[in-house]
């Protein structure tokens, strides 16, 4: 798993896209939690202890900045704020409550997503690994200058290439998803789709072929990618 297990308060009264959202953001393995009687939102925040809650501007009842105020009178959570409406006022206004984002309705959920994981990194400070040297296959890779070394030479990797060599070398001899590495990805705020994955794991493996390491990296048809030690294919 690579996020903890944050839980997400989603105050949205648009029972399609709650449910929506709240489909999109349990795939990416978050607790989410929404409220059932909008008079009472500061009661099951209150009883919930969400670490994000993710707020509308227009609600039934009181609308989002109300609710803000009544949040921030009781804790310093992170907040971000959804609008339909085309006001820059609304943003200054969310902001000024203390909110820590705001996403300007239609939006795309992948956007929506990478918002949410980088204010929980910033705020819970969760992704702080510190090791930059790793041998491998009789090779030293440098995570932080994103080179490979070995007896035969050194090659140069862009940053998707080298954070995704690493992932895999945390798991070596273990098969490691598309799915996880997608997600991995976009957890350091690196952008990459399905295809983009593909091409950036060609390119990695195609560098490494220079030194001689290209067939430790193996494709698992359907499965994902794995990095072996030795030169076996793990069937």
């Amino acid at each position: 798993m690579v996020n903890p297990l944050f839980k997400l308060l989603l105050i949205e009264d648009d029972v399609t896209l709650f449910n929506e959202m709240k489909e999109r953001l349990t795939g990416w393995s978050y607790d989410v939690y929404g409220i059932t009687d909008f008079s009472q939102i500061l009661q099951e925040f209150t009883a919930i202890k969400p670490d994000l809650v993710v707020i509308d501007i227009q609600l039934p009842k009181f609308d989002g900045f109300h609710w803000c105020r009544m949040i921030r009178s009781h804790s310093n959570v992170p907040i971000l704020f959804l609008s339909s409406r085309d006001h820059p006022t609304d943003m200054v206004m969310s902001m000024q409550l203390g909110a820590d984002d705001f996403i300007q309705k239609p939006f795309h959920f992948d956007v929506l997503i990478a918002k949410i994981q980088a204010i929980l990194r910033r705020v819970y400070n969760y992704n702080t690994e510190q090791i930059t040297l790793k041998t491998w296959c009789g090779a030293t890779v440098d995570y932080e200058k994103n080179t490979v070394s070995n007896a035969v030479g050194m090659v140069e990797l862009t940053k998707n290439e080298t954070f995704i060599l690493k992932r895999l070398i945390e798991q070596k001899n273990k098969i490691v998803s598309r799915e996880d590495l997608i997600k991995s990805l976009w957890e350091d705020e690196r952008f990459v789709s399905d295809n983009t994955l593909t091409v950036n794991v060609n390119r990695l493996r195609k560098r490494l072929d220079e030194l001689g390491l290209g067939r430790y990296i193996e494709t698992k048809i359907g499965q994902g990618y794995i990095a072996i030690e030795e030169e076996n294919s793990y069937d």
